[in-house]
């Protein structure tokens, strides 16, 4: 059975509009292209047609996964969060000992992790052991090399 993931409600959301973007819009254009290129004659010498064909594959195989990923989606209620524990959705800023310097974090579920924008995966080293965690605590994220972290404050990421 495939693997539960948590997501915020704007990452779940995300998803569903990808896959209804991809069925509705993507494959619909991906099916002109495929008739035009079938009139261009004989499918055995026909690049457009090949390339079509490939595009359509690749459309449904993210069409399926898309679906796999949300019939097994597990979107955080926000109503029964503690806001003031770090969880996924919570923006995170630490002080990181090693570095010398502060970082924020969203935590977010790992198929939306987006670590140049600052928001890490719920199961990164440093997302994992910051979930749980209050403002005032240190924690230790263990990755390429150890990271002591304090965490200065735990707020909510305000959902578009």
């Amino acid at each position: 059975m495939p693997e539960t993931k948590t997501y915020t409600p704007a990452g779940f959301k995300a998803l569903q509009d990808e896959l209804d973007y991809l069925v509705n819009v993507k494959a619909e254009e991906n099916k002109k292209e495929i008739s035009t290129a079938r009139s261009f004659g004989d499918l055995s010498e026909n690049s457009e047609y090949d390339e079509a064909k490939q595009e359509q594959g690749k459309i449904h195989a993210r069409i399926e996964e898309l679906r796999e990923m949300i019939a097994h989606a597990k979107v955080i209620d926000e109503s029964q969060i503690d806001e003031s524990v770090v969880s996924v959705g919570s923006i995170v800023v630490v002080f990181n000992k090693e570095r010398n310097k502060e970082f924020t974090y969203h935590i977010v579920g790992s198929y939306e992790a987006d670590p140049v924008n600052g928001k890490i995966s719920d199961v990164s080293p440093i997302g994992s052991a910051l979930i749980g965690a209050r403002a005032g605590v240190e924690v230790v994220a263990t990755g390429v090399r150890e990271q002591h972290l304090t965490v200065k404050s735990v707020t909510r990421a305000k959902e578009a």
